[in-house]
């Protein structure tokens, strides 16, 4: 699990150090806060409350198990940080549904992520508990 942390943390990082080359892009802030919703905008928040809710089903099925059973934290962590970047491009293209969508996404994938961790955690002291 330590590997893991600290490969995500260098993909974060390098993935930081990438944007910070991107100052030449404008966003446009105009379109980005206009009160107006069109059709493709509509789709949009359909499509992702979709996607978005896609992984709930995993998370609620470990609360309700409190168990990381059956669970594999990596896709859940990988869907997450590439849902950063979704959110960057959705803020580069002033959309409203991809930066909305993908934020509730990042905060659901990385909740299942900290649940299972929990979960593993208290698992191996039950189990350490339980050999002595």
């Amino acid at each position: 699990m330590h590997r893991f942390k600290s490969v995500m943390l260098a993909v974060l990082c390098l993935f930081l150090v990438y944007l910070t080359h991107w100052q030449h892009l404008v966003i446009d802030t105009e379109r980005l806060f206009s009160p107006r919703t069109e059709l493709p905008e509509i789709v949009g928040f359909l499509a992702g409350f979709g996607t978005t809710f896609a992984a709930l089903p995993d998370l609620l099925a470990m609360l309700r198990s409190r168990s990381s059973e059956g669970m594999n934290p990596r896709m859940g962590a990988i869907m997450g940080a590439f849902q950063i970047l979704w959110i960057y491009y959705g803020v580069l293209i002033a959309s409203r549904p991809v930066i909305i969508w993908n934020v509730i996404a990042v905060l659901f994938n990385f909740l299942t992520v900290g649940a299972y961790a929990f979960f593993l955690r208290k698992e191996k002291e039950a189990h350490t508990d339980g050999a002595r």
